[in-house]
């Protein structure tokens, strides 16, 4: 007789079902995760709203440099350099001697300048001068004989004359005896002349030549020693070297520049953007700091100039926007900043 099995073994309480969750409760589960997703997003944009309604915007900073003005020494006289009075980073108050420079072709063109002048001064002083005293004292002689001689034939013409009145001459002779007289009297009037022009000397224009001609010999000397006086340079104001280009015994030309003197007259320059020049004139005050020297004072600004297309900042959006030009902003410090060097970082603050 066949057993059943099914009856001696116990049932089993598997079912493949119990292995899965609710499917209700894995929506809630779901539903749960989403929304504190959403609640946090939220929270975060409301705190970047509040953060860009209420937390305020620091100002604008503009970043400058300390500058200064500097002077290239340089002078008329080419030659060689002689000798070097200052070195690079060397103060100097105005009226120092910076350099001396020597060149044998200027003094050689002045020695022949001061030649020609001895030149013009001696003609001048002939000229001056007038007729050698020999030659006037002949002139002098003539003219005497001259009168001497107008006197004999004037008494001989009168004697001749009366003679004729009583018919003891003839007339032919009473005429020659007054050629003879009027001959002597111009004869006398031209030795006088001769004798007055000696005296006098020389002709005004003469005189006029030689004194021009002494002028222009004056002046070659002078246009020399204006060359030679840029033997020595010296310093046109009070500052500090900061370049010096030849050497001693260098050759250097005329005008080109033998050394770099800053002078002490420090400013800052900034770029800035027009937009922010609102606040900014001509005569205004600017408050500046110098981070490498941890300082802060005003400075008054003295020029205020735009720097062209070049330097455009272009708008970034499509409409309702303009491009702004660049102006270049420059300003002194109202009282002097010890160690204030050019090159030094600079800060504008809006």
């Amino acid at each position: 007789m066949a057993t059943n099995n099914s009856t001696n073994q116990p049932q089993s309480d598997y079912r493949p079902e119990a292995n899965y969750e609710n499917p209700d409760a894995v929506s809630a589960k779901d539903r749960m995760l989403i929304l504190t997703i959403v609640i946090v997003l939220l929270v975060l944009a409301a705190m970047a709203v509040l953060g860009f309604l209420f937390i305020k915007q620091g100002p604008d900073t503009v970043q400058g440099q300390a500058d200064a003005t500097e002077i290239r020494i340089s002078g008329k006289l080419p030659g060689r350099v002689a000798e070097l009075f200052v070195e690079e980073g060397s103060h100097v108050k105005e009226g120092d001697t910076l350099v001396r420079i020597h060149s044998t072709l200027v003094d050689a063109r002045l020695g022949q300048a001061e030649a020609m002048e001895n030149v013009a001064k001696a003609a001048d002083a002939k000229v001056d001068a007038g007729t050698r005293s020999q030659i006037i004292t002949g002139a002098y002689q003539l003219w005497q004989q001259a009168k001497a001689a107008v006197g004999i034939t004037q008494k001989t013409y009168q004697r001749m004359q009366n003679l004729f009145t009583k018919g003891v001459v003839s007339e032919q002779k009473r005429d020659e005896a007054k050629a003879a007289y009027d001959a002597a009297v111009a004869g006398e009037a031209a030795a006088k002349s001769q004798y007055e022009l000696a005296k006098s000397g020389a002709q005004k224009e003469d005189k006029q030549a030689a004194k021009a001609m002494l002028e222009a010999a004056k002046g070659s000397v002078n246009e020399v020693n204006a060359i030679l006086e840029d033997q020595y340079l010296v310093a046109p104001c009070d500052g500090e070297i900061t370049e010096v280009y030849p050497h001693v015994s260098e050759l250097i030309a005329t005008g080109a520049p033998i050394m770099s003197l800053q002078k002490d007259d420090h400013w800052v320059v900034f770029n800035v953007r027009e937009t922010l020049l609102k606040d900014i004139k001509l005569g205004s005050k600017i408050r500046i700091r110098i981070p490498a020297l941890d300082i802060e004072t005003d400075a008054k600004v003295f020029y205020i100039r735009d720097l062209g297309t070049y330097a455009n900042w272009q708008a970034t959006k499509a409409t309702g926007d303009f491009d702004a030009r660049t102006f270049q902003v420059k300003a002194r410090p109202e009282k002097k900043i010890e160690n204030l060097r050019p090159g030094m970082s600079v800060i504008l603050e809006q």
